[in-house]
């Protein structure tokens, strides 16, 4: 027996498990194409320096950071924005606006693995580059929950919410940005005393700390609410209405699209990734107490990498969160299953023509495979229905005189012998 094992939090996938990662792989793929994103793909390998710059302390701290041989520090990347910022910021600096990006593949961070949390983990990520229109977050918003109701996702929602509130009342009495990544932080975890406590230490007034309060308890279903009441009572803060009267904005497009979705605005809802600037957002659904999606509006992260001063807006969609939720609501795949053929020779000599047979059935799309272990009609059958097979197709001397094969229906247990070019036209690709 084997002494070896994954590394710990990351994971094997066996066939079935590795099916629902590219279904929903290609659902987002398809997503993409609908939307009007094109894929592009970063290395997994990024400068540290690069990774760090706006990631949040969190997310900084859990990084796979190490030398490589020539001394240069890099790490495994724990997000794509910062990689997509990079490659807008230099080989795509002069592409016309919008750019609307799509990539996917896997990502890494030191977190403790526990169930919907794994050191190497699986996302889709849109990114909207140029618009700093509330256009641009809307169909952010849209493209999200539309994710989720292709997959046949059932009762999420979207909590939604804006970092210029929060940023603006802290900026207007002049706490710097550190201090403020810090409360961000710790609202991103739900900290909110050791927030309190952090403004508090700042020297912040106390009608602003009231303020703050009354704007953490602010939250509901009905967007149009829930902002009139945080403009009024964030009304001395002039950044903070700004904030507020964008997001009713960009809600009141967004619910005009044909994809409904459930919203829960909350005023106090923060992201822990420091470059975000605007509208952020977050999929839940009721079986589970972690995000499926999550993202927001970033207007000055390329910039900082060097590019043109570009507004930008995207969301990452957890591809292992997605299949989770998936399995805790017993939705099963919307996949037409793909026939499958066993081509059994009834003895040693028929090998070339099972060849010739097998490569005629693959030309037309048709799943097939020899049998190659050497066994028996008999036992061979039995394999073929233990492993799923749909077909199975018995090549003997005779039927090979006569270009015809035996043709088994694996599931009706019936079979025939039929004329070899009707194989195709019989069989089909997929099941109906």
């Amino acid at each position: 027996m084997s002494i070896f094992k994954t590394v710990r939090g990351m994971r094997d996938f066996l066939p079935k498990d590795a099916e629902k990662m590219r279904h929903v792989e290609q659902t987002a793929r398809e997503l993409a194409g609908l939307y009007g994103y094109e894929e592009v793909i970063t290395p997994v390998v990024e400068s540290h320096e690069l990774l760090a710059a706006k990631a949040g302390e969190e997310i900084r701290l859990r990084m796979y950071a190490f030398n490589d041989m020539g001394g240069r520090k890099v790490a495994l990347r724990p997000e794509f924005t910062a990689s997509i910022a990079r490659l807008v910021a230099t080989k795509l600096r002069t592409a016309p606006k919008p750019l609307k990006l799509f990539c996917f593949g896997s990502l890494y961070r030191y977190d403790e693995p526990q169930y919907g949390r794994f050191r190497e983990f699986w996302q889709a990520d849109y990114e909207l580059m140029g618009s700093s229109r509330p256009e641009a977050d809307a169909e952010i918003l849209v493209l999200t929950s539309d994710l989720l109701q292709r997959l046949g996702i059932r009762n999420h929602y979207l909590k939604i919410g804006h970092m210029g509130i929060l940023r603006g009342i802290l900026s207007q009495w002049r706490m710097n940005e550190d201090q403020q990544n810090q409360v961000m932080q710790l609202l991103d975890k739900k900290r909110w005393e050791e927030a309190l406590a952090l403004i508090r230490g700042s020297g912040i007034s106390q009608q602003c700390l009231t303020t703050l309060k009354n704007v953490f308890e602010i939250k509901g279903k009905e967007p149009t609410q829930v902002i009139k009441k945080i403009i009024e009572t964030v009304k001395k803060y002039e950044k903070a209405v700004a904030a507020a009267e964008n997001l009713k904005e960009i809600l009141d497009l967004a619910t005009q699209s044909s994809v409904k979705f459930e919203t829960l605005v909350d005023a106090g809802f923060a992201r822990g990734l420091e470059y975000y600037t605007g509208m952020i957002v977050e999929a839940y659904v009721p079986e589970l107490d972690f995000a499926l999606e999550g993202g927001g509006r970033y207007d000055r992260l390329i910039e900082l990498f060097g590019g043109e001063p570009t507004p930008a807006v995207g969301v990452a969609s957890g591809i292992d969160s997605i299949v989770l939720a998936m399995k805790r609501q017993k939705i099963a795949l919307r996949v037409p299953r793909e026939k499958r053929v066993l081509l059994i020779p009834v003895n040693p000599e028929m090998g070339s023509r099972v060849f010739e047979v097998s490569s005629m059935l693959r030309e037309a799309g048709v799943s097939i495979e020899i049998e190659v272990m050497g066994r028996g009609v008999s036992r061979a059958l039995s394999d073929a229905s233990r492993r799923g097979f749909t077909h199975a197709v018995l090549i003997g001397p005779e039927e090979a005189k006569a270009d015809k094969v035996v043709l088994r229906d694996m599931k009706k247990r019936e079979q025939k012998t039929v004329k070899t070019k009707n194989l195709i036209k019989i069989i089909g690709v997929r099941e109906q």
